[in-house]
């Protein structure tokens, strides 16, 4: 048998319950708010089809080369005015830079920023995809508490302070996976403390366009502008596939993103950013969100009425916009035992312990974008049956 001698770095990555999850989500039978997909009902597939074959048209050969590490630079231009006008951000194309989904900033940012025993802080709970990510570049990961009023101010001080942290990584809207957004003050709160401390701030705005209410909520960007860094994707509200994303950051950050970017993979798809930015100069893009934040609204006010009524037990937070929320099981009830005996009764729910450095077994995450709308009250039936199993 051969020996293979793999890099320390990937013991250091918390295991993934993902293969589990998605095995059970293959499942026709079982209901599943587990997942973390947009609707097949919002996705504009028309729209797109139309754009690729425009794209195809006017480009030919030449949308299929290779192209410039930072992005096309119209879609970067795009992104920049969409800024500007929406948020009041002082950007320019030059501080943007197309990323393979936003997932991929991750893995980059740090490992630009991070070495072995570097401090980072997350949130608790936060997002599982961020926490393994980082892991990888072997950080020490100290969590602040998330509630409804934002992080947790004098344990965020206190580890800044402290520590010198390299960066808070922070989903201000509609968190993953709690469904929370920071009240105005935690933000300006967080610029404050953060202010000249040697510590940058990752904020993730994976959800910034599906706010309910259809109202922009301002960046802590905004208020910390060069020590802080802002990242998007069009997967959460145009075509998740195509995974295109982007960084939003200052000029000497992204010069050294660009060395990590182009190390990695050269360039993000070309194909892919032409025929979004075709899309977007054909189509209105604001309307797009708003009719994939309403279609989620509705999902997610079915979701806490189905609770609230079967389910009076499981407390839960109350979105403002997003996919998720979070649920409090009952004492004496594990996450992993809710997932097991849910899926015994056909419907699935996100253990919460992958969310934490250490905890979580009181919590589960349920999603609302993908589960179709009709199905949701017998989900809900179902989870009600798992608990009662568990209570005896």
């Amino acid at each position: 048998m051969t020996s293979y001698r793999f890099a320390r770095r990937l013991g250091a990555v918390p295991p993934s319950f993902l293969g589990t999850l998605f095995a059970v989500s293959a499942d026709p039978s079982v209901i599943s708010f587990a997942g973390g997909l947009p609707s097949p009902a919002v996705l504009d597939a028309d729209g797109i089809a139309r754009a690729a074959s425009e794209v195809f048209a006017e480009f030919g050969p030449a949308a299929l080369q290779y192209a410039t590490t930072d992005g096309h630079r119209p879609l970067r231009a795009f992104i920049a005015d969409r800024y500007r006008r929406r948020l009041g951000l002082d950007v320019t194309a030059e501080n943007v830079q197309v990323v393979n989904g936003s997932q991929q900033c991750l893995d980059l940012f740090a490992k630009c920023l991070v070495d072995p025993g570097d401090s980072v802080l997350v949130e608790a709970p936060g997002y599982l995809g961020a926490i393994e990510a980082f892991s990888l570049y072997e950080p020490s990961l100290v969590s602040v508490p998330v509630d409804e009023l934002g992080p947790d101010l004098e344990v965020l001080e206190r580890i800044v302070s402290g520590s010198r942290p390299k960066f808070f990584y922070a989903i201000p809207n509609s968190q993953n996976p709690s469904g929370l957004t920071y009240p105005d003050g935690a933000r300006r709160a967080v610029a404050e403390l953060l202010d000249g401390s040697g510590s940058l701030l990752y904020e993730d705005d994976a959800f910034g366009e599906l706010f309910f209410d259809g109202r922009p909520r301002e960046p802590i960007m905004r208020r910390l502008p060069g020590q802080s860094v802002l990242s998007g994707s069009f997967s959460k509200v145009l075509a998740p596939g195509m995974r295109c994303g982007w960084i939003l950051a200052p000029e000497p950050v992204l010069a050294q993103f660009n060395v990590a970017k182009q190390a990695a993979d050269l360039h993000s798809n070309l194909l892919s950013q032409l025929v979004l930015m075709r899309w977007l100069e054909t189509h209105d893009l604001d309307a797009q969100c708003r009719r994939v934040a309403t279609y989620y609204e509705q999902n997610c006010r079915a979701l806490l009425d189905a609770l609230d009524d079967r389910c009076p037990e499981l407390g839960h937070t109350t979105p403002e916009g997003g996919m998720f929320l979070l649920a409090r099981i009952p004492p004496g009830i594990s996450s992993l035992a809710l997932f097991e005996e849910g899926v015994r009764q056909g419907v699935a729910v996100m253990p919460g312990r992958p969310f934490y450095l250490e905890g979580g077994d009181d919590v589960v995450r349920l999603n609302f974008s993908c589960v179709d709308p009709g199905s949701i009250d017998e989900g809900v039936a179902r989870l009600s049956r798992a608990l009662r199993a568990l209570r005896g």
